[in-house]
């Protein structure tokens, strides 16, 4: 299985929009639990690494070379 490769303020697309209609996220912290803030609202949301891997599509803007 293939790795998805994400940083810290990268922002990234989820397979299911948020409520708000945005489909815009920016991870704003990352450990055991990653923590993402919608684009459009500013919530945000904190979801363990497993299963932010499972939801995320792709890496919209990295801040990584």
């Amino acid at each position: 299985m293939e790795g998805k490769e994400f940083f810290l303020n990268d922002e990234v697309e989820m397979k299911k929009p948020h409520p708000c209609g945005t489909n815009r996220w920016k991870i704003i912290r990352m450990g055991a639990d990653i923590r993402i803030k919608c684009m459009g609202c500013q919530h945000s949301v904190l979801i363990p690494r497993r299963d932010f891997t499972k939801k995320m599509k792709k890496v919209l803007v990295s801040n990584q070379e």
